[in-house]
């Protein structure tokens, strides 16, 4: 199926930011709305947003992927992730006046953008949004990464024979040890409210991802670190009990990708597995679908 590509111009706030919309000639009712991670633009790392839009579309789903205020060619200060709500909804604003047939749309978000996702349906509840795509998403703090940094190599480090000859024989640099016990420390830490999470933005995704009823695809990366944070966090800190086990998540982990699924072959696996997941929401009811949890 042929594509064609349009600039938009999208008003935010009186600031300018700047869209791609990548359409087949028909189209499905559902569209997908990409947030892009920070610090990037529309077009993503390897140009992955661009060959993702062109596929969805060629398979009949229209796909806008924009540059946020202070990002990319978009006009305004610089902002981060925590604080882009509003630049999502003034591009499903024009996503809407360009294609008003189309009665759902799916975010899909890498990294930060995937946070930003779960954060701009906590925010306004929008009920053109009727299911998630989350690659990767973020959840640092300190806490989180030393956790992941103690399971996942110091750990394994411990497990090695020569790490304790050289410790043994004074060859461990004092640095590195110092490096092990603070993230020791570190990782043992809880906020004084009981295990909540530690910044308010976590708050918000937990929060976001409890009250969506719809679809929600997780793909993570089984060599990022970024990934394995996020599944090291969701499993310790009680404001997202339960969470990833919630009936409507589908979830793949994908052997071998990198933070981003740099290869080819990696692109086309996020491509496909994107792809029958959309197919599967069309099954659904959309009032349904965006219906909060009790």
């Amino acid at each position: 199926m042929s594509v064609t590509e349009t600039a938009l111009c999208i008003d935010c706030e009186g600031e300018q930011c700047i869209g791609i919309l990548t359409r087949p000639k028909a189209h499905s009712d559902t569209a997908v709305l990409v947030i892009v991670g920070g610090p990037q633009y529309r077009a993503g790392s390897h140009r992955q947003f661009v060959h993702l839009a062109r596929a969805l579309a060629r398979a009949g789903y229209p796909v806008l992927r924009f540059d946020y205020r202070g990002m990319g060619d978009a006009a305004g200060p610089a902002r981060d992730f925590s604080q882009v709500s509003a630049d999502v909804a003034a591009a499903l604003d024009a996503l809407q006046r360009e294609l008003p047939e189309v009665r759902r749309v799916a975010l899909w978000g890498l990294c930060d953008g995937a946070s930003a996702a779960l954060m701009y349906w906590h925010d306004t509840r929008d009920p053109r949004v009727t299911a998630m795509c989350l690659l990767n998403p973020w959840v640092r703090s300190e806490a989180s990464l030393a956790r992941t940094h103690v399971k996942h190599y110091y750990r394994q480090r411990l497990m090695q024979r020569d790490f304790w000859l050289k410790l043994l024989s004074g060859k461990v640099a004092f640095r590195a040890a110092a490096g092990l016990v603070s993230n020791l420390r570190l990782s043992l830490q809880r906020s004084a409210s009981g295990g909540q999470p530690v910044l308010p933005f976590q708050q918000r995704m937990a929060q976001g991802w409890r009250s969506f009823r719809g679809g929600i695809l997780l793909l993570l990366s089984a060599e990022d670190f970024t990934a394995r944070e996020f599944t090291e966090y969701a499993g310790a800190e009680a404001a997202w009990s339960g969470l990833l086990q919630l009936p409507h998540v589908q979830r793949h982990d994908l052997a071998g990708a990198d933070h981003t699924f740099s290869s080819a072959a990696l692109r086309a696996a996020v491509e496909s597995l994107t792809l029958q997941w959309l197919q599967l929401q069309g099954q659904g009811s959309p009032a349904t679908a965006a219906r909060a949890l009790p």
